[in-house]
Formats: C-alpha cells, structure tokens, sequence
C-alpha cells in the first residue's frame, strides 16, 4: 500500500528517533543521563492526584464527555486568566480545552488553513509548527529569530516582504527552545503587525510559569482577540505532561472555527483528568514557588555543567531549559551532542533541530534531578 503524499512533506520527530537510539545504549548498559526532552519528572499536586482518584467513582466519570469540555473546566481556565494574566474570557464562548496544546496546533491549522497558505514559523522555534502546516499542505515562511535582536522577529524587515498569501503566524513567548521572553511593548507590535497584514497570530505559552517573574498573556493586549489566539498546558506548570491538558483562548469566531475541527476528531477529555485540571487551576502561589524553588538550584547547577563545556547562556532566560551558545572552533551542533553522547553518556538536544539558526547552540532540560546534574558534572 502507497503511503499519502503528504508524508513526503515530514520525517519522523528528532525525538521520537534519537530517543529511539539513546533507548538502545541504555539497553547496552550505558549510564544515560537525558538532558535532552522538557518532560517534567516531578509529580503533580496531592491535591490533583486526590481528586483524579476519587473522581472515577462519581455517575457519568466513564461516559463520553462533552466536545468543550466540562463547563465546571472552563470556569476555571477564565479564572486562572483572570488572576494569572489579568485576562478577561468567557468561559462559554472563547474557551476550549484541548487533549493537550500540541493536537491545537494541527486543529487550529485545519481550521484556517486552505492547501497553499502561507504560514509564518520561528526559526528557532517548534518543530511541529511546520511539520503540521506542511502536513495540511499549508506553505512554511520562516521569520528570523536571533540572538542579537533577543530573539524577537524584526517585524519591519518582515512588513517589506509579500505577506499576502500568509494567513498564520506562530510565536511562542516565552520563547521555546531560547527562553527569551517578550515585552508588552513588543507583544503591542506582534498584534499591530498580524492586525496591518490580516494574519492570525497564535502565541503558544505553556512556559509562562517556569523560572518567570512574570506571566504575560498576548491576551492581555487591547484588541488581541480579533487577531489572536492563545495556546497553552498545564504539562510544564502543573507536571501534567502526560495527562495532556491543554487549552486555546480567543474570541467565540476563532474558537468556533476550531472546535468544529475538533469535534471531529475525538469524543471529550475523560471526566476524571478534568476534574484532576480543575484542582491543578486552583493551585495557590505555594504551588508555584515550589515548582521554582526546585528549578532554580537544578538551573545552578546546570549553568555549571554548562561552563565546564565553555558555553555561554543568558541567565534571565525563563522556562524548563537552558538555552547555551557552543564556544567558538566547536563542532557542529549534532556532532558535538553525539561526542557528549557516546564519550560521555549524555544526551543533550541540539539546537538545530529547531531550526537553521539553532546551528552553534545546544539545549539542556532542567527535568534532571540535582544528583543526575552533578554526576553529569563529575564525568567532565
């Protein structure tokens, strides 16, 4: 059987390959430590587990559950906007979780995109970004992003070029894999720019809560609905990776658009999740200076592992990673990490996975235990 065209347009994710082959030196009783991948390795709250537990036994937790979730979930969603961010919604009309943010990507995607579309992707930025624009047959424009410029887009370089096929424009601040965040002024001319060019500007913001001193939503910029969508998850705030709750936030046309996408493609987030989300949203700040006191020594430690390789980094950086320029006269970006790997037992991401201008930089997760960061240390 002949495989869809559309497969020739995507290879299997980086991860989903060298995970593949750091498995199999694992296999080969090699002590691996991954620094490669943000999956939290904390756990989420007592009280979150608490409630998952003793929600599977209420009437109704096994059945299909609602296309837009359980209303009791999108009340909390506005509510955690409202007091995060400073963002108004309605839960009702301008809500819709999500089976995490990544299957956002590909519904919002097929809900705005026609075969020929083009869409503006951060180079830096996620991998999946054009891998689902290319999959919808959607046409991939990478903007610049680089160090020099905080990695924010020259926006009026980007106005000189045709825009008029462009219909998406991706961003993700704070900015993954760089952790870079945004302004509000810059967020003002993101909306400005998408709002000139007749763009719909998507801003994934899963990190806003990781090592940030402070939570910005696109949403809060005057007018941004008309332009904007917001993407985000409670994997990295509330290490519910593998629950895979997420969430997209903007105006009741957009978010219509999506969810007659998604309403096609699965039959409601199971009822127990919800309600364990519900408890994550209700979260107080001892929650949240928990999660960065824990990452804060282990971002310490890391910066000293970073150093010992002569790499240099930016130290207000925010989110799960950091983000690390090799020294001059080093190999190339993938060379260097399987050096690391084969003669050192460490997996590290390579910044060119995300994209050409990642070349000359390496990623390190902080979802490593402090012991695993100092034995890391130790090997160099």
């Amino acid at each position: 059987m002949v495989t869809a065209d559309r497969l020739n347009s995507v290879q299997e994710y980086y991860f989903s390959k060298k995970l593949r082959e750091v498995r199999g030196l694992i296999d080969q009783g090699k002590p691996i430590i991954n620094m490669g991948i943000g999956s939290p390795d904390l756990a989420p709250s007592p009280q979150v587990l608490e409630t998952l537990r003793d929600s599977i036994i209420e009437a109704g937790a096994h059945q299909y559950q609602s296309y837009q979730g359980l209303p009791q979930l999108r009340e909390a969603i506005a509510d955690f906007y409202q007091q995060m961010f400073g963002v108004s919604v309605d839960p009702s009309t301008e809500i819709l979780p999500l089976m995490g943010s990544k299957e956002g990507i590909m519904h919002i995607s097929m809900a705005f995109l026609n075969e020929g579309d083009e869409v503006l992707l951060p180079n830096p930025g996620y991998p999946t970004y054009a891998s689902v624009t290319n999959l919808v047959g959607g046409k991939a424009v990478n903007y610049d992003l680089k160090a020099e410029n905080g990695w924010f887009p020259d926006l009026e370089e980007l106005s000189k070029k045709d825009l008029s096929k462009v219909k998406l424009m991706w961003i993700s601040y704070p900015h993954m894999p760089t952790g870079a965040a945004a302004t509000i002024e810059q967020l003002e001319a993101l909306v400005n720019f998408a709002k000139a060019n007749g763009i719909l500007l998507v801003n994934d913001n899963p990190y806003s809560f990781v090592l940030s001193r402070n939570p910005t939503s696109i949403l809060s910029i005057a007018g941004a609905k008309d332009c904007t969508l917001e993407l985000n998850s409670l994997s990295k705030t509330f290490n519910m990776a593998g629950w895979r709750v997420g969430m997209v936030l903007g105006s009741s046309e957009h978010i219509n658009a999506v969810l007659k996408v998604k309403s096609n493609m699965d039959s409601g987030m199971f009822y127990g999740i919800q309600k364990g989300a519900i408890a994550a949203l209700q979260s107080g700040p001892e929650w949240f200076e928990a999660l960065d006191k824990v990452y804060t020594k282990r971002r310490e430690l890391m910066f000293q592992l970073v150093e010992k390789l002569g790499c240099t980094y930016d130290k207000n950086a925010v989110g799960m990673f950091v983000w690390c320029k090799l020294p001059n006269g080093a190999l190339p970006s993938e060379e260097f990490i399987d050096k690391v790997l084969y003669d050192k037992d460490i997996f590290i991401a390579p910044g060119t996975i995300f994209g050409s201008n990642g070349e000359g930089y390496i990623r390190f997760s902080l979802c490593v235990k402090e012991e695993k960061i100092k034995e890391a240390i130790e090997r160099f």
